[in-house]
């Protein structure tokens, strides 16, 4: 609306400018003539006639020319003002018949000044046009900057809005100020992020649900898939038959194969673990023993009994912590492993002890770190995150996980917060 009248009043200022120099050039110059003077300077001249002096007219200010019927001058009322006929007539000049005896004899002319007249219509037509042209000027301002806030500045924050779009920033809205002449057209934008933000989080929420799904079943079937390996080499050990040995190296080799399989599925899963959901609840200890016993697969875990309590845990993650750190026992030290927990400073402290070589000193801060693998962990498989994910799934429980040497092993201490 602003900016439409900003409009209206240009064009009319522009036409007003082009009526008003239009009649100011065309208007008809006119010179004021003192009609009662050139009378009694013609009744003067015609009474005197010819013999016309100076002293005839008295005080008269009124320039005059006398001239006869072929033109000659016969008077002139001051020094260099005759002009013949023909420049009278042409400059306007004012030409009066003279008659003497009822007969012309000859021409009274009054000369007439122009030259103010031209001036002062001159400088009329340059008031116009100055005028016009100040007027059109701040009013061209005033629209440039009605322009720059209604139209620039809206683009401009659009441009910027696009930029966090392609960028991936769904949580700027885009401002629409009132009276902006593009409401509709940046609104239209602004339910554009909005529905994008919404397909995005639908799509984060089905990946997390699809990534949850894999790593649980991932686990649930690596629980089976040890057991049957661990029968298996214990049937192992007692058979003495050629084929029988030759089927079980099979199941053997082929539940490792397995085994291989889902946990490089299991640990792709969590390559952000964060996503994993982990609940804590209110828990008695007394499930510690019977997920220990779930992978005491070879019969070489040696538990002491674990203190009655109530704990903060989620029994799904840390039945993971424990296999990820009994595997490793197994997998590295390849020792009798002992448990042993007790009740100190609002925990329950859980030490899973093994009696291998142990880890570097410079290497223990790294163990709990995404994909890292110490230097004794050459020649064996893995990926690096079990201790990882042990060590997030223990944070996120409000508990704690501790890797340190011992002087005859290895020991992984694992702290539960009491209620």
């Amino acid at each position: 609306m602003r900016t439409r009248f900003v409009l209206f009043m240009i064009a009319a200022i522009i036409v007003a400018g082009v009526v008003l120099a239009y009649r100011t050039v065309n208007t008809k110059v006119e010179a004021d003539v003192d009609v009662v003077a050139v009378n009694a300077l013609l009744k003067t001249v015609e009474s005197h006639y010819p013999d016309i002096q100076k002293a005839d007219f008295g005080e008269t200010k009124t320039p005059f020319i006398v001239i006869d019927n072929e033109a000659n001058m016969l008077f002139e009322s001051s020094p260099s003002l005759f002009v013949d006929l023909n420049d009278a007539i042409k400059k306007r000049s004012t030409v009066v018949d003279v008659h003497s005896n009822g007969a012309l004899v000859g021409k009274l002319i009054v000369p007439n000044e122009y030259k103010p007249i031209i001036e002062r219509e001159q400088r009329k037509l340059a008031t116009v046009i100055v005028g016009a042209f100040s007027l059109l000027a701040v009013l061209s301002a005033v629209y440039a900057f009605l322009l720059h806030v209604t139209v620039f500045r809206p683009f401009k924050k659009l441009k910027s809005f696009a930029t966090n779009i392609a960028r991936g920033n769904l949580d700027i809205p885009l401002k629409v100020s009132a009276g902006n002449p593009f409401g509709a057209f940046t609104e239209s934008f602004d339910i554009m992020r909005e529905e994008l933000a919404a397909a995005r989080e639908s799509e984060y929420a089905a990946n997390r649900s699809k990534k949850e799904l894999v790593a649980s079943l991932s686990h649930d079937v690596k629980t089976p898939i040890a057991s049957i390996k661990a029968i298996s080499e214990l049937m192992l050990l007692r058979a003495d038959d050629e084929k029988t040995i030759k089927q079980l190296n099979m199941i053997v080799a082929k539940a490792e194969q397995i085994n291989l399989l889902v946990t490089d599925m299991f640990h792709a899963t969590l390559e952000e673990i964060q996503q994993l959901k982990v609940e804590p609840t209110e828990e008695l200890s007394s499930f510690v023993e019977e997920m220990i016993a779930s992978v005491n697969y070879y019969g070489r875990i040696h538990c002491e009994p674990i203190p009655p309590c109530a704990i903060v845990a989620d029994v799904s993650r840390l039945q993971q912590v424990f296999d990820n750190v009994l595997s490793n026992a197994y997998k590295y030290a390849g020792t009798d492993i002992t448990i042993q927990a007790r009740i100190q400073g609002g925990f329950l402290e859980i030490d899973i002890n093994d009696y291998g070589k142990g880890v570097a000193a410079d290497e223990m801060p790294l163990l709990t770190g995404k994909f890292y693998r110490g230097t004794n962990a050459e020649g064996f498989s893995g990926t690096g995150l079990g201790l990882h994910i042990s060590y997030t799934f223990m944070q996120r429980m409000q508990g704690e996980l501790e890797c340190w040497n011992r002087n005859d092993g290895f020991t992984v201490t694992l702290r539960l917060k009491l209620i």
